[in-house]
């Protein structure tokens, strides 16, 4: 798995992100059976830098925890076999990884709703790692049935990497 992280903000955290999101997506890639080694964008950005994108890709003026962009088009959830449909779309040419997609992160959000939700701030962005990389495997949360698939597995990933909701 390479992780591209770039950190606009320059806000610091209490453990890596890169090493984290590494974890995290090595983790929901396991589970999701992904045949490939990987690759994903991470930009970490403010509250006011994820409204823009939000309003610029979505149409939605509005401040949001995280934004995922698949690089891939799934005929079903986590179906990898779409990218040898275009092998030159989906895979990179130097490193011969799979393009998923990219992941946008408000680091004021992962702050606010760790506070919120009463669990650490590492808690939180591994949570919205592993709900984005769901989204870049082909996952979506548009009915009730969908949404509960999504939270199952995000909570069976994080419980295995011992990431829980108590504050650490």
């Amino acid at each position: 798995m390479t992780v591209c992280l770039e950190n606009e903000t320059g806000a610091e955290f209490p453990f890596s992100p890169l090493e984290l999101t590494k974890q995290v997506a090595d983790a929901v890639l396991e589970a999701e059976g992904c045949p490939y080694e990987a690759q994903v964008e991470l930009l970490i950005t403010d509250s006011e830098g994820i409204r823009s994108f939000n309003r610029q890709y979505r149409g939605v003026d509005a401040q949001t925890d995280v934004l995922s962009f698949p690089g891939l088009s799934f005929e079903r959830e986590a179906g990898f076999e779409v990218a040898e449909e275009s092998v030159a779309d989906c895979f990179d040419p130097d490193s011969g990884q799979l393009l998923l997609g990219q992941i946008i992160l408000s680091a004021d959000r992962v702050v606010q709703q760790a506070a919120a939700y009463g669990h650490s701030v590492r808690r939180e962005f591994a949570f919205l790692v592993a709900h984005s990389m769901l989204h870049l495997c082909g996952y979506d949360h548009e009915t009730a049935e969908e949404a509960a698939v999504m939270e199952e597995k995000q909570e069976r990933i994080l419980a295995s990497l011992g990431i829980t909701r108590d504050v650490e």
